[in-house]
């Protein structure tokens, strides 16, 4: 690994070091429910809340300025340049509509193939709706922020544009779900499918997540769930036609390789079998924990059932990424012992031996963020 890498490991701790600075722990609850905290008359003082400002903005100056000052970093960057510029020609690109507008309005504004401004533009854009959901929902913020970056949910945004930016806002929209503010998450949803269709799946998902997240389970709800996995199974083939519908170019391409994640769904099986300890704790009666449950079970279900779905990994980020501020409110929730700190240092140690493999593949022609070069000292 060469020096450049160092950057992401730097980048990494910093963040979540001023991350401990952030004491969100009262804030979160109130910003999930109908409310904020100082209508619930909260005794968290001003100055605490100055300093989670200051560090919360802090963290996103770095983020977003490591995330747009890159140049040539990512498989498709040069890729992207090319279709900013047929997108200033008028001519046709698969990306949507609100992309294509926002990349010609950038271009009238700097001119033709200034493709750095647009690559900023979006980092910022990206970096605020990851930052804005974790600062409204993770009540361990400095842990969310750990899980979001060495599980590789950042790095990957200097990749795929277009597909995390809406991963980001799709993030940000849970808490209307938790609200039960479905108007306002549709509406989110909506800007996010200006960018990349796919994130419509978590409409129908996430709805159904906080409808089995609120209801006692009775036996219709698992039979719905097995006919669902049965669908999954046999009716692969109608799938398939709606996915080539939105993504045509998708059929019997690289995308299309039929292969199962094997770390995701370790991943899922992971935290459903922590849900287990927990559940009488955290999950019986703790409509915010069953919601991010059955997200990470219907990822199980997606990663182990959907191979068949091109770049499935796509669908089930949506589902799983939940886990940045599940996990946290787990562990917390445990009972002091040694059960306790086993789980601490096992899930801080899972996602750190994951972010050193991951920064090892950065370097594959397929991914390429490494070497990290940018615009100021390259």
């Amino acid at each position: 690994m060469e020096r450049s890498a160092l950057v992401y490991v730097g980048l990494t701790v910093v963040t979540v070091v001023l991350g401990l600075c952030v004491d969100n722990v009262e804030y979160v609850p109130n910003r999930v429910g109908k409310g904020t905290y100082h209508e619930r008359g909260s005794t968290l003082c001003e100055r605490r809340l100055a300093r989670n400002r200051i560090a919360i903005f802090a963290i996103y100056c770095l983020l977003a300025g490591v995330s747009a000052c890159r140049i040539a970093v990512g498989n498709d960057y040069w890729v992207y340049r090319f279709n900013f510029n047929l997108i200033a020609q008028n001519r046709h690109v698969s990306s949507e509509f609100g992309f294509n507008y926002i990349v010609k309005w950038i271009q009238l504004l700097f001119g033709y193939d200034e493709y750095l401004p647009v690559f900023a533009f979006f980092s910022l854009v990206t970096v605020f709706f990851f930052v804005k959901a974790l600062s409204d929902q993770g009540s361990f913020f400095a842990f969310s922020l750990y899980l979001l970056m060495t599980g590789g949910y950042y790095f990957n945004s200097l990749n795929s544009v277009r597909y995390y930016l809406a991963l980001a806002i799709a993030l940000y929209a849970m808490k209307y779900v938790l609200r039960g503010e479905y108007g306002k998450f549709v509406l989110w949803i909506l800007v996010g499918v200006m960018f990349h269709k796919s994130v419509l799946v978590v409409i129908p998902a996430y709805l159904a997540a906080r409808f089995l997240a609120a209801a006692p389970l009775k036996k219709w709800h698992y039979a719905a769930g097995g006919i669902f996995l049965c669908t999954l199974i046999f009716g692969q083939n109608l799938y398939r036609e709606i996915i080539f519908w939105f993504y045509p170019y998708y059929r019997n391409s690289n995308f299309d390789d039929g292969q199962l994640s094997y770390v995701n769904i370790l991943k899922c099986i992971c935290v459903l079998g922590l849900c287990v300890i927990c559940y009488r704790r955290s999950l019986r009666e703790d409509v915010r924990n069953r919601f991010y449950f059955f997200l990470n079970l219907f990822g199980l279900a997606v990663y182990c059932c959907g191979s068949f779905i091109p770049e499935v990994s796509r669908i089930g980020y949506y589902l799983i990424i939940s886990q940045v501020f599940l996990i946290p409110v787990l562990l917390s929730q445990m009972p002091a012992g040694w059960l306790r700190r086993i789980c601490y240092v096992g899930v801080i140690g899972a996602f750190g031996a994951y972010f050193v493999f991951l920064l090892r593949g950065m370097y594959a022609v397929d991914v390429r963020l490494l070497p990290y070069l940018n615009w100021i000292f390259n």
